[in-house]
């Protein structure tokens, strides 16, 4: 078996340090509040990018990380701010099958950051209150629970990331460090054919804390832009959707030149119900919903997607919307966090033989197969 498990040895942050926000801060999310660490550079949290003039701080996590699937070291250095490129030792051993991977002298492309919580225990983040944190992960590791996470992980969210028109990005999966064994062999086997995907363990902790930690750790060079993306464990994106988010950056360029940070937005999708009896859906248009929302990161800025909550991005930065056909499904299960109090009910109608090849062509979702493991379980 090639998977590791390991964890970011962060300590708590004994300091903040709060940059400059376009708007009222409001809602509670901590938007532009960013970890930090007296006397060392908060954008160094990287992985393995030793010896270059900007990590001052690359021997506290150098080697710490143990990627999933790695490649094999890469020989070389970044030289310049030129279009000659070489990649630094032992970079990000993520196994990014895409980021890495680049042609002799030309410069890899923009890296492209996913980020998926999979019933992760943290200090906020939820809308379903518990008394402690106790009751939160016995509630979050409960049978019932993950099995239909793990349904809906395998049948909806798995399948359109392997098939993604442009397969360069990472994404990562964190669990919290008392993550049932045999579930951790279950979600190691579902993205063994995945290879851009990374499992990574972390105690309870601050959610908007943690997950800023985690995705500014992940970036290979801090001072170059990179492209991030959330992503729930029960939703889909179209098989599309990276490609149309490096188009939009490069379509956008005057305006990504002027800004530390823009988010793009693909409004139109399905909102879905999944069981044996197969696919119940209907077509939606929601803005800023979490699938199909990327966000660009100036180089040297240590802001996230996860520093914002994702409905309330556009009072912080500049936004542009899409209305692109079928760029997203929204399930709607036994266990969404955001319906467990009493919410409209949104009707669904079963998937037409038309829409059901819309579902595959779109974001590889086999409707055969979601009859087949909901039936199994």
């Amino acid at each position: 078996m090639r998977f590791k498990f390991c964890a970011f040895p962060f300590g708590k942050s004994k300091s903040t340090a709060t940059f400059p926000y376009r708007g009222k801060r409001g809602g509670g999310a901590t938007e532009d509040r960013i970890s930090n660490r007296p006397g060392l550079d908060h954008l160094a949290y990287d992985f393995g990018l030793r010896g270059l003039p900007h990590v001052r701080d690359s021997a506290r996590i150098w080697g710490c990380l143990q990627g999933v699937n790695s490649l094999g070291p890469c020989q070389g250095a970044r030289k310049g701010h030129g279009a000659e490129w070489r990649l630094p030792p032992r970079t990000l051993r993520l196994h990014i099958r895409g980021d890495l991977i680049t042609q002799q002298g030309k410069r890899p492309k923009m890296q492209a950051i996913g980020l998926c919580r999979f019933s992760y225990p943290a200090l906020g983040g939820f809308q379903v209150a518990h008394e402690n944190i106790q009751d939160r992960i016995a509630y979050l590791y409960e049978d019932r629970r993950l099995e239909e996470r793990f349904q809906l992980l395998e049948t909806v969210a798995l399948p359109c990331l392997r098939a993604q028109t442009d397969p360069d990005f990472s994404l990562i999966i964190v669990i919290g460090d008392q993550f049932p064994k045999h579930h951790e062999k279950r979600l190691e086997a579902l993205i063994e054919n995945l290879p851009q995907a990374l499992i990574h363990k972390e105690p309870p902790r601050n959610q908007r804390e943690v997950m800023k930690e985690i995705l500014n750790a992940a970036r290979i060079n801090p001072a170059e832009p990179c492209l991030q993306f959330r992503y729930d464990d029960d939703d889909a994106i179209s098989v599309d959707f990276i490609e149309k988010l490096r188009k939009a950056t490069s379509d956008c360029a005057s305006l990504i030149g002027k800004n530390r940070t823009v988010a793009f937005d693909w409004n139109r999708g399905f909102v879905a119900e999944f069981g044996a009896d197969g696919i119940a859906a209907v077509d939606m248009f929601r803005q800023f919903y979490v699938a199909s929302l990327g966000m660009y990161i100036k180089g040297n800025c240590a802001q996230t997607i996860m520093n914002f909550a994702h409905e309330k991005i556009p009072r912080y930065m500049p936004t542009v919307s899409f209305s692109d056909d079928a760029m997203w499904v929204r399930s709607h299960n036994g266990f969404n966090d955001s319906r467990q109090k009493k919410v409209k009910p949104i009707p669904v109608q079963p998937l037409a033989p038309k829409l059901e090849k819309l579902f595959m062509d779109r974001f590889a979702i086999d409707v055969a197969q979601v009859r087949r493991v909901f039936s199994d379980g």
